[in-house]
């Protein structure tokens, strides 16, 4: 893993055509009114820096992970990449796995998660509402229950569908909020704590060779992470 010269953030593997990034957290994926820092406008002026571009540099957008999430994102170094890499997504052949360590127990160790979700544009919320909802949208994940210590539980999640704030509406929805989720867990997490999310693999074929790609970004070595060993369960 290296570094960007201009932004520093950490690259996991860079061609002609693709550039894998670990997102730190809370930085926006893309621009919004806020006019906070964001990946896309950081690594555009970190590639025009580094290759010493003249003009404009291109780079698109292919997934977004929530502001205060951490770990592993793709992006578009062509248009054309853009353009498969997109299609790749819509065909739900982008693999995407998080983990995320949420408060309690799982009533299931393992099991998929399915609702209908809506989201409020003016308050950026999303919660689960009834099959058949106007304007609702289908979400399903996987997971699997990797260990647990005390009051909280690591958990491994494979996403079916990439939902806004997904994750973390469904695993609030069955009484296990995310820990430091504040837009969703306010009732058991404390001000200030950073929500326990992180992007740990993303795997698609490459939008040009159609070799097969996985990456992998592990969880920082902090609380509540470190109540676990990576190694036994990152790769697996």
């Amino acid at each position: 893993m290296s570094l960007s010269t201009e932004s520093r953030i950490p690259i996991l593997y860079e061609d002609n055509h693709i550039l894998v990034v670990e997102k730190p957290v809370n930085i926006l994926s893309q621009a919004d009114s806020t006019q906070d820092e964001d990946m896309l406008s950081l690594l555009k002026t970190d590639l025009k820096l580094r290759y010493h571009k003249p003009g404009n540099v291109y780079l698109g957008l292919v997934h977004r992970l929530d502001r205060p999430v951490g770990g592993a994102m793709v992006f578009a170094k062509t248009s054309k990449a853009a353009s498969r890499l997109s299609d790749t997504v819509r065909k739900h052949e982008l693999g995407k796995e998080y983990a995320a360590v949420v408060h309690g127990t799982l009533s299931q160790k393992n099991g998929t998660l399915v609702h209908s979700l809506l989201k409020n544009e003016r308050t950026n919320t999303v919660k689960a509402v009834p099959n058949g909802t106007a304007g609702s949208k289908l979400a399903k994940l996987d997971y699997e229950t990797i260990g647990t210590h005390e009051q909280l539980s690591l958990v491994r999640i494979h996403l079916h569908t990439g939902r806004p704030h997904q994750i973390r509406v469904q695993m609030n929805e069955i009484g296990c909020p995310l820990y430091g989720d504040q837009k969703y867990g306010a009732q058991v997490n404390r001000a200030g704590q950073q929500i326990a999310l992180w992007s740990i693999k993303l795997s698609f074929p490459h939008p040009t060779t159609k070799e097969w790609m996985t990456f992998y970004s592990a969880p920082p070595e902090a609380y509540p992470w470190n109540q676990w060993t990576t190694s036994n369960w990152l790769q697996s």
